[in-house]
């Protein structure tokens, strides 16, 4: 599975982006996307997940400012980031879940290359 996530840029405290990820390859039982990011200096941390059904698990800090989607084909995401504040800035990284066929259990993490996103204050 190959993950390209883009959308990143440099904006301004207040502004808004949209992070894509489109995943291609073998999807056969991909079963959840999502995103993370890491700060400089920082661990990796969850942004947002979405299921194939459509059921979406939020940071705590951030569900109200962000929104997670999947566009009209199940293997793109979107990441609608609102009301964006410097520490927002990190790599963005966009994720797959590979599931067995209960979806109980996780067999692979994929993980896409990043795409930058800095807000300036």
């Amino acid at each position: 599975v190959q993950l390209q996530a883009s959308g990143g840029g440099l904006v301004q405290a207040g502004e808004s982006l949209r992070l894509s990820c489109t995943a291609s390859g073998n999807l056969f039982n991909i079963n959840g996307m999502g995103w993370y990011r890491q700060a400089p200096g920082k661990q990796r941390e969850l942004v947002a997940t979405i299921t194939n059904s459509g059921g979406t698990r939020y940071a705590g800090s951030l569900e109200g400012r962000f929104t997670i989607s999947r566009g009209t084909a199940e293997n793109t995401i979107y990441l609608q980031m609102n009301s964006l504040k410097p520490e927002d800035t990190a790599v963005y990284y966009c994720n797959a879940d590979r599931r067995s066929l209960s979806g109980a259990t996780l067999m692979k993490t994929y993980w896409g290359q990043g795409t930058q996103v800095t807000v300036s204050s």
